[in-house]
């Protein structure tokens, strides 16, 4: 017999998310499914830093200061912290509607705008909302089904709608939102400042040798552990690389403090949401350089409304095959051989319903009756009779 056993399996609401984002270690690491460039990142950080530590800082040490590969290694694991923090986290993506709220907020609209006729295109689905005494739109996301928050955008790599959203960067691997912004203002910022160290100290481990044996000799010097190739050619490969970065990472670094100083965001100065002909004053500025880094790199940072780890439990029903268990009132009466009974190792299933023996030896020879009631005749009677 067959029994229908029903478990509940635990899921987990990360599984069940839209969007075109990974997760790992159990929904606690975010990111994007393009990872790629991230891997570069790490490839130039790691390698260059790597170089600078094997070679040129034991050099440094001794000849200038210990303080120099101290200060090195302290700037390359905030730039590393940093830059984890800013990957690995949730940007500040939106929930998406569920069915009832979606089809809530399209009843609100089409209430608000009334029926269109066939072939005029509709209205633009747009809220006005007031902020220091200026209006700013908010903006209907069709794929999401909500009127988006301010500030708020639908990124199109990751395809959710992220709060406060800056821009998508593939050299992190993650959207740059309300949540991870000031790690990834301080991520940039730290390694400008890695760079430069680094840059600066190849030059100056390169004039130091030269003064030493000669520019020529410096170039021919080969360091033990990797005889065929010279010392300085890993050098200049550092410095290389430090000089190409150097004007990438410094540029981003000054125009997103340049951002910073306004509370603005990248997609509101490329959109020219605030400048143009338009003239639109900036609500969210302060007009204090101190109070929009304070809010903008100081400020409370808000939890995510994902609930990326929360339960889910969805039950899977299971058909197992077994005996029915018996009841802890119920026996199964004890089998009796006969000749027309079940043999040895063979169970019998009875149905626990008591059936009265109607034999004539086993009939008791005087059945009390109430006063005035007639005797009932047996079976075996009947059928004699018969």
């Amino acid at each position: 017999m067959s029994v229908m056993v029903a478990r509940k399996k635990v899921v987990r609401k990360w599984e069940k998310l839209p969007g075109r984002n990974t997760f790992c270690c159990d929904g606690r690491i975010m990111m994007a499914r393009q990872k790629g460039i991230f891997y570069l990142t790490l490839f130039l950080i790691l390698g260059t830093c790597a170089l600078f530590f094997a070679f040129e800082c034991r050099y440094l040490a001794v000849q200038l200061s210990p303080a120099i590969p101290v200060f090195a290694a302290v700037l390359f694991l905030f730039a590393m912290a940093t830059l984890l923090r800013t990957s690995f986290s949730d940007p500040g993506v939106i929930p998406r509607a569920l069915p009832d709220e979606a089809a809530f907020i399209e009843m609100e609209i089409e209430a608000t705008n009334g029926t269109v006729p066939q072939g005029q295109r509709p209205p633009p689905r747009i809220k006005n909302f007031q902020i220091n005494n200026q209006i700013v739109k908010l903006k209907y996301c069709y794929t999401c089904k909500i009127f988006r928050p301010p500030r708020a955008s639908h990124c199109s790599i990751c395809d959710n709608c992220v709060e406060r959203f800056d821009h998508h960067c593939p050299w992190v691997g993650n959207c740059v939102g309300k949540r991870n912004y000031r790690y990834f203002y301080l991520f940039i910022l730290s390694l400008s400042l890695l760079t430069i160290y680094i840059f600066t100290f190849n030059i100056v481990y390169v004039a130091l040798k030269s003064l030493k044996i000669g520019f020529l000799n410096t170039l021919k010097e080969t360091p033990g552990t990797y005889p065929s190739m010279s010392l300085t050619v890993l050098t200049v490969l550092e410095v290389l690389i430090c000089f190409f970065t150097l004007w990438s990472v410094v540029g981003l670094t000054g125009f997103h403090t340049f951002l910073v100083a306004l509370n603005q965001t990248t997609n509101e100065d490329i959109k020219g949401s605030w400048t143009g002909k338009n003239r639109v004053q900036n609500p969210y500025s302060h007009g204090n350089i101190v109070k929009n880094c304070c809010e903008v790199l100081c400020g409370p940072l808000p939890p995510s409304v994902l609930d990326r780890r929360g339960i889910l439990q969805q039950e899977e029903s299971t058909a197992q095959e077994g005996l029915c268990p018996r009841g802890p009132g119920t026996q199964e009466p004890p089998a009796t051989q006969g000749p027309g009974q079940a043999q040895e190792g063979h169970s019998v299933l009875s149905l626990q319903v008591p059936a009265p023996s109607v034999s004539d030896t086993e009939m008791p020879e005087e059945k009390q009756r109430m006063p005035g009631e007639l005797p009932v005749p047996s079976l075996d009677v009947g059928r004699a009779e018969h």
